[in-house]
């Protein structure tokens, strides 16, 4: 495959500076609530500030990717005496844990930089510690291959039912034909 160049868009936290006011959660919300700005709900919130006040702990952590899976890891980590355990990093979306999940529909939630709005990720522009840092940078990846519908229609079929099934099938599909 072939390495292209490609923009990767990125937001850099430093978690020493937070204090939990949780503004970028109130702007990620009313930016993506519909219509934009109508309504504020931290729940549907691409961004979280994770807390734990007797431990003085303010981290935020961005909404990633949905995993259907849950994971086996339960490490602790400390850091500057503070103690984290290893879900509290996670941006996974999955079903050990309803962050990151829409209130409503239940559908898995993942931060798209507020796209469409031209001055970048509206949790950056308003956070007052400037605890978020938004970064743009080029990186060479591997090209990705691209799989139409029909594709990826057939590949599921063949993940839950087999080649041999499927192939059956078609083949009774094209008899009656």
């Amino acid at each position: 495959m072939a390495k292209i160049k490609k923009t990767v868009k990125t937001i850099k936290i430093d978690a020493d500076k937070c204090n939990g006011c949780r503004t970028c959660e109130v702007v990620c919300s009313a930016f993506h609530s519909e219509p934009k700005y109508s309504s504020v709900n931290p729940a549907t919130s691409r961004i979280r500030v994770i807390t734990h006040r007797l431990k003085d702990i303010w981290l935020p952590v961005f909404a990633g990717e949905y995993t259907p899976a849950e994971c086996m890891g339960r490490d602790k980590y400390i850091i500057d005496g503070k103690e984290y355990d290893e879900c509290t990093f996670c941006r996974a979306t999955c079903p050990s844990r309803d962050m990151f999940k829409d209130p409503d529909s239940g559908l898995p939630l993942k931060c798209d930089m507020c796209e469409g709005n031209e001055s970048g990720p509206l949790c950056v522009e308003w956070c007052l510690n400037d605890v978020l840092i938004f970064e743009e940078r080029e990186e060479e990846v591997e090209e990705e291959v691209v799989i139409d519908e029909m594709e990826a229609g057939l590949e599921a079929l063949i993940d839950k039912y087999g080649y041999d099934k499927l192939g059956t099938a078609f083949a009774r599909l094209t008899q009656k034909a």
